[in-house]
């Protein structure tokens, strides 16, 4: 598991209220800011194309009728992949914000974290009724192999690979590959059409990880994210088995 980065912490705390949710979230006036301390955040990155809002989405079909869940969703200039998600059906409209960064991704969910962590606090605010959020999925706009999610805005983060992109990739590594909680190797099903070698994919991204998780996956249809959505179930089991949950 990365370090916990206390530096940005510092900064995170500093602005978490500078921002609000973009103008295209649903009105979350007068939801009281408390964070149910059973809810996991589970933060999704991942270059340009890796498929990350289809695993988001695929999530959301898989657990929805057994965990409460939320999404925010981030893009620099639109609200498209929060669209996509709706337009899918994968959640109550109201459940999924969209978050116009304006920047580069890997600042607003690393180094100014203000706008994500207030439409993820406001977010769970407003679903607290009931038994609260259990899970709140943060998804990154595409960025490259440094993007890494502050530990200020997320407990657990995904790392998703193109296999498309190149089976050079987990060697070369970098943070996203190396520090993730999980690390998916992703549309392993375009492997013969572009040359790429998935056994030598795992096979690096295992060697750079040590003993931190890989899984193989084919988004063709929504159970091939079954193995991600298991993992996400265990982290939330842990969660609530670790913290008080609030009355």
């Amino acid at each position: 598991m990365p370090p916990h980065d206390t530096a940005h912490d510092g900064a995170d705390r500093h602005h978490r209220h500078g921002h609000g949710p973009d103008a295209h979230a649903p009105s979350l006036a007068g939801a009281t800011l408390h964070r149910p301390r059973r809810t996991l955040r589970v933060g999704v990155g991942g270059p340009v194309g890796s498929g990350k809002t289809t695993l988001v989405g695929s999530l959301c079909a898989l657990l929805r009728d057994r965990l409460s869940m939320v999404v925010v969703t981030n893009d620099i200039f639109t609200s498209e992949d929060a669209d996509a998600l709706r337009a899918a059906a994968v959640l109550a409209s109201d459940r999924i914000v969209a978050v116009e960064t304006g920047c580069c991704p890997h600042t607003a969910i690393r180094d100014d974290i203000a706008a994500n962590l207030d439409a993820v606090e406001r977010l769970e605010a407003l679903h607290r009724d009931g038994r609260g959020v259990d899970v709140t999925l943060v998804e990154s706009g595409g960025d490259n192999l440094t993007a890494i999610f502050s530990r200020g805005l997320v407990d657990v983060q995904i790392f998703v690979l193109d296999t498309a992109g190149g089976d050079d990739v987990p060697r070369k590594g970098g943070p996203g590959v190396a520090m993730a909680d999980l690390l998916v190797v992703n549309k392993v099903d375009l492997a013969p059409h572009v040359g790429a070698d998935v056994d030598r994919m795992l096979s690096d991204a295992r060697s750079r990880r040590g003993d931190g998780p890989v899984l193989a996956t084919s988004l063709v249809d929504r159970s091939g994210a079954q193995a991600v959505a298991d993992w996400v179930t265990e982290q939330v089991a842990a969660r609530v088995g670790s913290l008080p949950v609030d009355g």
